[in-house]
């Protein structure tokens, strides 16, 4: 049997960094044999420049909103950003395909392995179907108005049967301004024994929804010309309005949760008595959407499990994990860099309950190997040019 041989400046295992002196050694597939010291290595050692990875997982992307790069302005503020994305994401089929290819590709450039891709149609089907990355289909729900849910529902339905043909999926809500309890009360028998995410508190307005039903939202609805006289404020933030409906799921992946508060964290943590949440940050989206930085200092301060996400072209300049790694550690550079690596790899596998084979290079897993070339992590300012690079 043939093998690749992997030596850097640094190799992050999924836990750890090691030093320059261990080699990581895969079979021709990818799949990780071991790690020994150079001496052990024998011949043919490929020696690189840079930081050795296993490959990324991108926990939260809209792969159907790629052909909308660049189309909203920046700083719009999410109800806005909502709003145009609801009103200007039709385009001509063969245009959208074209996109997603393109973005899918994009990512394997960057050195994702994996994605937790939400989808409103089927337009990912088919470049999904080439089996080029792996990926956790979340079908989301959404309808504020109680009438719409049956509707809604059989629609997300569909679509669950037909992309759960090839990737794990789950019928999942889209946020908790756009789900009705009707709505709830259709998705929830879906959420048994699967990963659900649910975009979490991404705007300072989301809670004063929830609390005394104003704010931007209440203009949102009026925008959309929806009736909103069913609904009454429960008086609690949105998360702990909420979350008592995901019960069932082995995985709760809060997306965005740019203004959850740390009373929030106390809530889950005397809510759930095993360690189910992951915390999703896309923190360039949230500076290209609302110009605002998720609270990371307060999560970890809470050691709730961090993992990170793109989001859409539509929100973004890039899909690229790394780019926000970059992001996270020029905002908090009190952070280590392999505790960042590891919110993007087998944080990340675990949350998409993929960390059997992804995440970490441990005997057996096919998790990806990927070079962070010329990073140095004596000098911290190689980070804004190093760039990733797969090797397997």
């Amino acid at each position: 049997m043939r093998f690749r041989k992997f030596q850097a400046d640094h190799l992050f295992t999924g836990t750890e960094m090691l030093p320059s002196n261990q080699v990581l050694i895969c079979n021709e597939d990818g799949t990780v044999q071991q790690i020994v010291d150079e001496q052990e290595a024998g011949d043919n050692i490929q020696k690189l420049r840079g930081v050795l990875t296993p490959g990324f997982i991108n926990c939260h992307c809209h792969l159907e909103l790629s052909h909308m790069k660049a189309l909203i302005p920046e700083k719009t503020g999410l109800i806005d950003f909502v709003f145009s994305v609801v009103t200007q994401r039709h385009f001509p089929e063969e245009e959208v395909l074209e996109a997603i290819a393109a973005a899918e590709n994009e990512m394997i450039q960057n050195g994702i392995i994996a994605v937790g891709d939400i989808c409103n149609n089927l337009l990912t089907l088919q470049q999904k179907e080439k089996q080029n990355l792996r990926y956790y289909n979340f079908i989301e729900a959404s309808g504020w108005i109680p009438a719409v849910a049956p509707q809604r529902f059989e629609r997300s339905l569909l679509n669950y049967h037909a992309l759960s043909a090839t990737s794990p999926a789950s019928i999942v809500p889209h946020a908790p301004y756009s789900v009705s309890d009707s709505l709830w009360k259709l998705i929830q028998p879906f959420f048994k024994n699967k990963v659900v995410s649910i975009h979490n508190q991404e705007t300072v307005f989301e809670d004063e929804l929830f609390m005394q039903n104003s704010g931007d939202f209440v203009r949102m609805y009026e925008m959309m010309k929806l009736d909103t006289s069913f609904y009454k404020a429960s008086g609690k933030s949105s998360l702990q309005t909420y979350f008592g409906n995901l019960s069932g799921a082995t995985r709760v992946l809060l997306v965005h949760n740019t203004f959850t508060k740390e009373n929030d964290v106390t809530f889950l943590k005397k809510e759930i008595t095993d360690n189910i949440v992951f915390f999703c940050l896309c923190i360039n989206a949230n500076q290209y959407i609302e110009q605002a930085v998720p609270p990371i200092e307060m999560l970890r301060k809470n050691n709730c499990r961090i993992v990170l996400g793109t989001d859409s072209l539509a929100s973004n300049w890039s899909l690229s994990i790394f780019d926000e790694i970059k992001t996270v550690l020029a905002g908090f550079p009190q952070v280590a860099v392999e505790e960042v690596l590891m919110w993007a790899t087998l944080n990340g596998a675990k949350a998409l309950e993929m960390d059997n084979q992804l995440g970490s290079f441990e005997k057996g897993k096919k998790p990806g190997v990927v070079l962070l070339k010329n990073l140095k992590l004596s000098d911290m300012a190689s980070l804004q040019t190093a760039l990733p690079e797969r090797l397997l």
